[in-house]
């Protein structure tokens, strides 16, 4: 017998080439009048915020802007940007980049209505009620944050990862513009997808995944392995950037209903502790988790080995599985990225460190497919060595 499931997501989705031109109509309707711009510092310098500027101004529209995003980001940016909320009267929230923006300019909304600091709010279900309105507008095809109900930020004083989650996080408004994605290098063209590629296939053999989440998670899987090698060689290429920034799109909303697993738990103490970016992070340790979680779904696994373009016809489950990992492996190496931990200063005697931090991020172990213990998460970090 199937469990009882539900299925979330964000209010509404608007995707197209040029939709961003509809942005002044869709604050109009929140009857906004004073919106708040969120974007990352190196955004800010490149001409979408004069084009975004534009887009507003010819409708009337004031508003003021907070581009202090990092990557990464700290904490303190949510507070900063939810006091420029409060002291400008902003009256809706609009999000524009990566993960980074949209996570800061989620938790803005909220902080700016429910006062306290973000810290407060660090958990599950801790925001007491509903925030400013938000639009998110993905600048790459990655995080999927703006169908997602979290927001993830590094507190540097404790070297440690931390996010908000709660469904007053989800934006009144997705919207995304594959255009706005052509100029997006090929490195983090490469690491952002293969963030997507990670959330698809965690949320498809996560343990809490639906019939419905399930559809949304293998049809990302599928586009993003036939469209992300394209986008990384061929960044002009717009039908390719489409389908990429879709299969991100459903990448999201399946991980907003399934979750992620264990390789999200393991990546979160490179971030806080080390630096790593979140999609780089993930990309090192999706293959060697794949390979130890295998055992507990090999018929998903299978599955995901499809979706992949690989021929499983014939083979026995566990070849067939086996399979999934060669697929990322190879889509990794094509993409150019060849990093390994080692890289960024981890050192061997810190693994045991490394898991204790895991083991806390108890959410996306609790869905992994296999049990994982330290032990295990150890091997792990030596095989991303």
């Amino acid at each position: 017998m199937r469990k009882i499931f539900s299925f979330t997501g964000a209010k509404k989705i608007v995707f197209g080439n040029g939709s961003i031109l509809t942005l002044a109509s869709h604050v109009k309707e929140h009857h906004a009048q004073n919106p708040l711009i969120v974007i990352d510092k190196n955004l800010a310098k490149t001409g979408l915020q004069e084009r975004i500027a534009s887009i507003l101004v010819s409708e009337g529209i004031k508003f003021t802007v907070f581009d202090k995003v990092e990557p990464e980001p700290r904490i303190e940016l949510a507070d900063e940007g939810a006091a420029l909320a409060v002291k400008d009267k902003c009256d809706i929230v609009i999000g524009i980049g990566g993960g980074s923006a949209m996570d800061v300019a989620k938790a803005i909304a909220v902080i700016a209505t429910n006062k306290g600091a973000a810290t407060d709010y660090l958990g599950l279900n801790k925001i007491p009620k509903a925030g400013l309105p938000k639009i998110m507008i993905p600048t790459t095809a990655g995080t999927g944050s703006e169908v997602t109900f979290t927001a993830v930020f590094v507190r540097k004083n404790l070297k440690k990862k931390e996010g908000m989650n709660s469904p007053y996080l989800y934006p009144e408004l997705a919207l995304l513009d594959p255009e706005l994605t052509l100029t997006l290098p090929p490195a983090p063209t490469a690491q952002t997808g293969l963030d997507a590629l990670c959330h698809a296939i965690e949320s498809y053999t996560s343990i809490n995944s639906s019939p419905m989440s399930e559809l949304f998670s293998l049809e990302a899987i599928s586009l993003i392995a036939e469209n992300l090698r394209t986008c990384v060689h061929d960044g002009k290429n717009i039908a390719a950037r489409e389908r990429m920034l879709l299969g991100s799109l459903y990448a999201g909303i399946g991980l907003a209903n399934a979750g992620v697993t264990a390789v999200h738990s393991l990546s979160y103490p490179l971030g806080g502790k080390y630096g790593v970016g979140h999609g780089l992070a993930n990309t090192m340790l999706l293959p060697p988790v794949m390979a130890f979680n295998l055992p507990g779904a090999l018929e998903k696994f299978a599955d995901v080995a499809d979706a992949m373009g690989e021929c499983t016809e014939g083979l026995p489950a566990r070849e067939a599985a086996y399979l999934a990992v060669d697929a990322v492996e190879a889509l990794i190496e094509d993409c150019g990225v060849d990093s390994s931990i080692r890289d960024f200063g981890v050192e061997e005697k810190d693994f045991p460190a490394l898991a204790d931090i895991a083991m806390t991020v108890a959410r996306p172990l609790e869905n992994n497919p296999r049990k994982m213990t330290k032990e295990d998460m150890i091997a792990i970090y030596a095989e991303a060595y």
